[in-house]
């Protein structure tokens, strides 16, 4: 043994164990615990967490949203959003129920001037779009940019699908969910059925959604029986059924009936439902 090594120690078997020994012992730079994670990517990892947990809900609620167009092909809704949004309003100020007027009415009991009115006054390409008119909302921008309002090109597709499942108020989100309905509508339902639901749930008074509803309340009849002129006049209150009152109906509203009527002609009379 060298005299300089202190008593005891095997320096060979210390040379042997290498790094090891040195791990053991603490020594920096050599192998030791692992450092923890840094906070950053627990960060990253929720963050990636949270986009697949959203990700999954959106896909979820388009699938959802595509299986209810597709099941009301062919079961009729019980009511619209706007119906059960119009009944929470009036139950929250206290009205006591009925809080608004419909009755269902199957396409075979829809008279063909009804059905031509309503495409008349609000959707005259309505055979031939697929949900969304180019024509009517270039002429609406062209109209805003000239210095007009902002005025509305909706198909009857997209009405459907508002009054149907969306709310009122306008927004950009609205909008969009708007659109993907209509698309999925349009794929879905054969204008037939588009036109059927349309006329079920249109808003015609401020507490009435139907033509069924409207004509026995205004008219005193079933709509079945109803004629072109009060088509027609259930066709002009579309575009505001809270200023329009069928029940004492202004000169104004005759006036938009008989225009209605005329362009019910124009459109080629049942020889246009044919189309459909």
């Amino acid at each position: 043994m060298d005299a300089t090594e202190p008593p005891g120690l095997d320096v060979s078997r210390a040379r042997r164990a290498g790094p090891a020994a040195d791990a053991l012992s603490g020594t920096p730079g050599e192998l030791g615990p692992r450092p923890k994670t840094a906070p950053w990517s627990a960060l990253r990892q929720g963050l990636l967490w949270a986009w697949r947990l959203l990700a999954w809900l959106l896909i979820g609620l388009a699938l959802t949203s595509v299986a209810a167009v597709a099941v009301l092909r062919w079961v009729d809704p019980p009511a619209s959003a706007f119906m059960l949004g119009h009944a929470r309003v009036a139950a929250g100020l206290g009205r006591p129920p009925p809080h608004y007027h419909h009755r269902w009415v199957p396409w075979e009991q829809i008279p063909t001037s009804v059905r031509l009115a309503a495409i008349a006054a609000e959707d005259q390409r309505f055979s031939v779009h697929h949900g969304f008119d180019p024509l009517e909302i270039r002429k609406a921008w062209t109209h805003y940019q000239r210095g007009g309002s902002l005025r509305g090109a909706s198909t009857i597709t997209q009405q459907t699908a508002k009054n149907l499942f969306l709310w009122p108020e306008r927004s950009w989100l609205r909008k969009g969910l708007e659109a993907w309905l209509t698309a999925w509508i349009e794929l879905l339902w054969p204008k037939e059925r588009i036109l059927e639901v349309y006329l079920n749930i249109v808003q015609l008074s401020p507490s009435t959604y139907g033509v069924g509803a409207a004509s026995e309340r205004y008219f005193d009849r079933p709509v079945s029986e109803l004629g072109l002129e009060e088509a027609s006049l259930l066709a002009g209150v579309l575009p505001a059924p809270g200023a329009y009152r069928l029940e004492r109906p202004s000169a104004r509203l005759r006036q938009r009936a008989e225009w209605i009527a005329d362009q019910t002609r124009r459109l080629g009379g049942v020889r246009y439902l044919e189309k459909l």
